[in-house]
């Protein structure tokens, strides 16, 4: 059906492409007064006019419809897929990794948790007596 739907619309836009070249420039172009144009009698024009305002509706119907139709194959997701040696990753048995009260191994999660452990300190350490 999309892709119906995708050929139809672009036929509609070269279509509308060729009626819009076809009519006179009635504007202040290179050609601003020239009176002998290509099709230049006002019965020609109309029918240039009104097939062009069909074809625009056409483009703006099937341009609506082409964008309702995505929307249905729309697959919301995460861009931040876990890989295998995360601590949140899914088992391949399609178990998760952690139980639903434990701690989750999502990014954020992970930042977290780093940020509460106490920093390794680098460098030899002094003993302390006890």
């Amino acid at each position: 059906m999309e892709k119906f739907v995708i050929v139809v619309h672009l036929m509609i836009v070269l279509a509308m492409i060729g009626f819009v070249l076809l009519q006179k420039s009635e504007g202040g172009g290179f050609a601003a007064g020239s009176g002998a144009g290509f099709m230049s009698n006002r019965g020609t024009a109309n029918v240039l006019s009104r097939t062009t305002a069909y074809l625009a509706g056409a483009f703006f119907a099937t341009s609506l419809l082409l964008s309702i139709l995505a929307g249905f194959h729309r697959n919301p997701g995460t861009i931040l897929q876990p890989t295998a040696n995360a601590p949140g990753a899914p088992s391949p048995s399609g178990a998760p990794a952690t139980p639903l009260g434990g701690q989750g191994g999502g990014l954020l999660d992970d930042l977290q948790r780093r940020e509460q452990a106490p920093a390794q300190p680098s460098g030899p350490q002094v003993p302390r007596s006890q």
